[in-house]
């Protein structure tokens, strides 16, 4: 029963767009992350955010605030003011069920692993992971702190939405 659940959650994800198949192939590989055998790479931009993350940039021109927020976007992914905008509530709706389901096959991937805490300690997993976690906060306050620039400056094509 619990095997045909998981193979339906499994189908059901992959007949969504690449997106949501990225999303179930990152799922697999978790027991591999958690044996610290794949561990995911931090990009560039988040780990210099990591090291600096209110300098002021060289470049202050609005073009220039908005190509470093869209560097960060690409890898950080929307900003919150960006859903807030652009999301339709049909799919929000969507992402939700999509979420409830992936997270649903992340549980029990992760569940599959005997004593998955202590393995992700001693291979070294549970520290690179509090890397990326570091350096994702830190490159979500670099974008924040350009947009605030942004907003200073006057620069609307930088700055989407504001409340």
């Amino acid at each position: 029963m619990k095997t045909c659940l998981i193979l339906a959650l499994v189908l059901s994800l992959t007949a969504c767009a690449s997106k949501e198949q990225k999303r179930v192939t990152d799922i697999a590989a978790t027991p591999l992350r958690d044996f610290n055998l794949t561990p995911a790479d931090i990009p560039p931009v988040l780990t210099e955010a990591k090291l600096k993350p209110y300098q002021t940039p060289a470049d202050q021109s609005c073009e220039g605030l908005r190509a470093q927020v869209s560097v960060l976007d690409e890898v950080l992914g929307p900003d919150v003011d960006v859903e807030a905008v652009e999301l339709a509530k049909a799919a929000k709706a969507k992402s939700a069920v999509s979420n409830a389901a992936a997270g649903a096959l992340q549980k029990t991937v992760e569940g599959a692993i005997p004593f998955r805490g202590w393995v992700r300690k001693l291979s070294g997993a549970e520290r690179h992971s509090a890397e990326a976690t570091a350096a994702i906060s830190a490159g979500t306050a670099r974008r924040a702190f350009l947009k605030g620039m942004a907003v200073a400056k006057s620069c609307q094509q930088v700055v989407v939405a504001q409340r």
